[in-house]
């Protein structure tokens, strides 16, 4: 099932910042939980980071931690992925999803992808070196 687009996404310089938003569509499964992926060419989507919606609590893979912070808009229904100090490797189209049912570990983990649904179209973020 289709969901509004996630944005923000781009072409940047090593070193450089991007903000991706994603309405968050939590609300469609009850789950109070919004994960952020990417894939890369020839790779399998993996996790970035999760968000335990209206408590904001959050948690990025170690490959992204100290670069990547996931946040929301409460208000807005959005939330947020402030990429800073980007790397080439992190090349990819970047996916948001909401958790198909509520889980204390989001927020808490790298979230699956075979526990997410409700898929964005994604949006490409290109680091050139």
């Amino acid at each position: 099932q289709a969901q509004p687009a996630e944005s923000g996404g781009g072409s940047v310089q090593a070193g450089g910042s991007l903000r991706l938003a994603c309405p968050d569509s939590s609300y469609t499964s009850g789950s109070n939980c919004m994960g952020w992926f990417r894939q890369a060419p020839g790779k399998e989507r993996e996790g970035v980071g999760s968000i335990y919606t209206g408590f904001s609590r959050t948690y990025v893979a170690d490959s992204v931690k100290g670069r990547f912070t996931i946040s929301e808009d409460y208000d807005k229904k959005t939330i947020y992925l402030q990429m800073n100090s980007l790397k080439p490797e992190d090349t990819a189209m970047y996916y948001c999803a909401a958790r198909l049912v509520f889980s204390p570990s989001c927020g808490a983990s790298v979230p699956r992808v075979s526990e997410f649904g409700y898929w964005g179209q994604g949006t490409q973020v290109t680091v050139s070196s």
